[in-house]
């Protein structure tokens, strides 16, 4: 139990004393890099999906007739 109770005491101690935390205006740039790569890589993975339906269906109809 004394490893446990000195773990939390440890984890306690790094994050209040040790671990340097972002100010407010560099969480809200970091905000913002992140959720414009999420447009962006959404944006390529909606390319990919209409190319590839846009093929198959056009394979398709080549096969089909």
């Amino acid at each position: 139990m004394d490893k446990i109770t000195l773990y939390f005491q440890e984890a306690y101690d790094e994050l209040v004393h040790k671990v340097t935390w972002p100010t407010w205006a560099e969480l809200q740039d970091s905000s913002v890099i992140v959720l414009i790569t999420a447009i962006i890589i959404s944006l390529i993975v909606l390319f990919i999906d209409v190319v590839f339906k846009y093929s198959i269906q056009e394979l398709y109809k080549i096969i089909i007739g």
